[in-house]
């Protein structure tokens, strides 16, 4: 179904979600668990490519491990 409807499909690495995840907590004071970070990810990897246009992301699901979420905050 996505590739049918999907214009193209951006992978992230699991360290780039991450990223996200920070990025999130840190700048928005929003937890995300790492699928409801994945379009952040994905946007933060194309930051050149989106430059200048607009951009909604839907952020979903707080529900991630505290031990998951110490070990991301601790590889800031």
């Amino acid at each position: 179904m996505i590739s049918r409807h999907a214009a193209r499909v951006v992978r992230v690495s699991d360290d780039e979600v991450g990223a996200a995840i920070r990025h999130l907590l840190s700048d928005t004071h929003q937890l995300a668990e790492g699928a409801g970070a994945a379009p952040l990810a994905a946007l933060l990897k194309e930051r050149e490519r989106m430059r200048g246009k607009k951009v909604a992301l839907i952020l979903s699901g707080a529900n991630i491990d505290r031990a998951v979420l110490g070990r991301i905050l601790l590889d800031a």
